[in-house]
């Protein structure tokens, strides 16, 4: 059994989160980079036969922001840092991680069902993956109310971070030519 091995270094891990209730058109829907991750991926021959990502919490920056009343400057964008910082208990669980418990292939498709820990607590999670000539891309969902993380929110919770934060992953394969 071989395996591959990714880091940051391979490509990008992107957090992207949306803003919901009445005030919602004042916040920001945000990307989130994840400067600090590793991946990896066990094959039986031809085929996957395990993934595991694992992820530093703390190591999340803040791209950018759209729509909003203001672009989001860079001292929001320190506190967006420091508010998912507290959100995720960063200090109390800074990883969060992905096994996959199986892999279906479908073409150049592969779902991976499996489970993610996440702020302590364990929970099925699904991620759709797409394997290109030269790159390989990945996407999930996660809800923050599936591991019993209160999203943030302001303004007496007329605007708060929308329970389903999208997931990307975007790598080049090291086996393309």
């Amino acid at each position: 059994m071989s395996a591959w091995t990714f880091d940051a270094s391979d490509g990008e891990l992107l957090l992207h989160t949306g803003v919901t209730g009445t005030a919602a058109r004042m916040g920001h829907r945000l990307t989130i980079a994840v400067r600090s991750w590793h991946a990896t991926v066990e094959w039986d021959g031809d085929d996957p036969a395990a993934i595991e990502v694992t992820v530093d919490l703390d190591s999340l920056d803040v791209l950018r922001g759209e729509g909003g009343m203001t672009p989001l400057s860079g001292t929001e964008k320190t506190l967006v840092r420091t508010n998912a910082s507290k959100t995720l208990r960063v200090k109390r669980f800074p990883e969060a991680r992905f096994r996959s418990t199986a892999i279906d292939r479908e073409a150049d498709s592969l779902r991976l069902t499996g489970t993610l820990e996440l702020g302590g607590k364990t929970g099925d999670q699904t991620v759709e993956v797409r394997v290109g000539d030269k790159e390989i891309s990945g996407a999930a969902v996660v809800r923050h109310t599936d591991f019993g993380i209160k999203q943030y929110s302001m303004l007496m919770g007329a605007m708060k971070v929308a329970d389903d934060v999208r997931v990307t992953l975007t790598l080049a394969r090291p086996d393309a030519e």
